[in-house]
């Protein structure tokens, strides 16, 4: 087999295994694939071209000694710039951190580098991961690589951007409210949210500590699921880590990879597939559907009330939480400092330097979380929205009662135009309308491919952008997690490339 950047990080794993490629080889095809289009697409913000390089090298001694860290041992891979690289800046997208270079490496980022797996760079994003089209980076927006025009989707669309356009095999995103399955669903991705604890949020900069959390982006059901095994686990360093034995999910994407759904009950939401989605998002979804119970699947229809209060609740509880772990970038220990002029006191040089290194989004969410948890408000507002989470999680309950899955579009609309929804907050709010749910229950979800649109009723050359369908999985440490798998199948990105990606070279 050739190895080339449109390879899977599988086939790379087992070419790295068999002796036909080295992890240098790889890792310097992708590098030269960043120098040749990341100047249009935009979706790193650090190349670490010397360290990455190193990291291959010492991966192709092990293997020259007979030695592996792990099946990906020797596979580049991309990290969001929200997670700690000890030596690597980590800017989360925003002035106010431009230049910080941590001590230390986030859990997520110290089991990639003991699994041996090169890391190139760390993409773009939304600032301090605020945002659906990764518009709102201090640094500039990230491109759609199947149409430059258009959004990668957000808070993650480096990482979706990145491996879409080929520059890498692997990433590392985070998911608050979608960051990982919207920007999946625009970008022809694979993107996996984990369940909350299953994989560690030590060095992970909390937007929401109760929302937030990492995971993998790929162009295959089955990378996914090797990435998962890398970086899954208890960490004592997380309070919230899950400490209990897990599944393999290698295993139950190979064993979904037979197609076989006989016995899996999978419920659509009916407050998720009803008025408002583009017609071409909503065919596509309904021929996904059809494919699932030709392969064996029972398809029922599944009420989850609460869900439609989902969104209102989220965008209190999100606000409030990063109101208050925003509070910690003062100017005073780390991070961007404006000294006002004349004999500024310490208040005028925090206000100062927030005002310099925040960008408008952070500061509208700052000023609605800090209203809701003022003294007079906390309980009409955030305290209800906990009410709310609560009525979410019970649904989800009650229909993991009745079926195994539950499915639904990712995202309302195809990738629409950078600046398009820039000026319109609540616009662009509304492309997590889907994805939402599941993060206040804290269960697991991956979107995978299932088409692109036709002409008809899809904005000018959305035809180019792929859609997903959203798979939930039923429990804490996913033990249901081989009927997810069959679900998704071996799904990988569409073979159809738009003219840019033809143009550049593959190999």
């Amino acid at each position: 087999m050739t190895i080339t950047i449109r390879s899977t990080a599988a086939e790379m794993a087992q070419a790295l295994a068999d002796g036909t490629v080295t992890s240098v080889e790889l890792t310097e095809l992708h590098l030269d694939r960043i120098d040749a289009v990341d100047g249009a697409v935009h979706a790193f913000l650090h190349i670490d071209r010397d360290g990455a390089l190193e990291q291959a090298a010492a991966a192709d001694a092990r293997r020259a000694a007979g030695e592996t860290l792990s099946p990906l041992d020797g596979v580049p891979i991309a990290v969001k710039d929200v997670l700690a690289t000890e030596g690597l800046p980590t800017t989360c997208g925003s002035k106010i951190l431009e230049g910080w270079i941590p001590p230390y490496d986030a859990t997520v980022v110290a089991k990639l580098k003991a699994a041996g797996l090169p890391i190139p760079g760390k993409t773009n994003m939304d600032e301090f991961a605020m945002g659906s089209s990764t518009e709102h980076s201090a640094y500039g927006p990230t491109h759609n690589p199947r149409d430059l025009d258009r959004i990668p989707g957000g808070s993650g669309g480096g990482s979706a951007a990145a491996v879409a356009a080929f520059e890498a095999p692997l990433a590392i995103g985070t998911d608050t409210g979608g960051s990982i399955r919207q920007p999946g669903a625009v970008t022809g991705t694979v993107g996996v949210k984990p369940t909350y604890g299953g994989v560690s949020r030590y060095g992970l900069v909390a937007l929401a500590n109760s929302l937030d959390r990492a995971g993998p982006v790929t162009r295959t059901v089955l990378d996914s699921a090797l990435l998962h095994d890398v970086i899954g686990g208890h960490d004592p360093r997380d309070s919230t880590s899950i400490d209990r034995a897990r599944p393999s999910f290698t295993d139950a994407a190979k064993a979904g990879a037979t197609g076989d759904m006989t016995g899996v009950k999978i419920g659509v939401i009916t407050e998720l597939a009803g008025d408002g989605w583009q017609d071409g998002v909503m065919a596509r979804f309904r021929e996904s559907i059809d494919l699932l119970v030709k392969a064996g699947a029972e398809v029922v229809e599944v009420s989850c009330p609460s869900f439609v209060h989902a969104m209102a609740a989220y965008y209190l509880i999100l606000p409030a939480e990063a109101s208050s772990n925003l509070a910690k970038f003062d100017a005073m220990r780390y991070g961007l400092r404006v000294v006002p002029d004349g004999d500024p006191s310490a208040e005028d040089v925090m206000r100062a330097s927030r005002d310099a290194g925040f960008g408008d989004e952070v500061k509208r969410r700052i000023i609605l979380g800090t209203y809701a948890l003022s003294s007079g408000y906390y309980d009409a507002y955030y305290g209800r929205a906990q009410k709310v989470r609560t009525l979410i999680s019970r649904d989800f309950e009650a229909a993991f009662e009745q079926v195994d899955v539950l499915v639904s579009p990712t995202a309302p609309t195809t990738a629409f135009k950078l600046g398009e929804k820039l000026d319109d907050p609540i616009a662009m709010y509304l492309n997590d309308l889907a994805t939402i749910p599941a993060n206040p229950a804290g269960v697991p979800g991956i979107s995978v491919p299932s088409g692109r649109p036709t002409r008809t009723g899809c904005p000018r050359a959305s035809r180019s952008s792929p859609l997903r369908s959203r798979t939930s999985a039923s429990t804490a440490s996913a033990p249901r997690s081989r009927p997810c798998s069959r679900s998704s199948g071996a799904h990988r990105c569409s073979t159809g490339l738009p003219p840019f990606l033809r143009r550049r070279p593959d190999d």
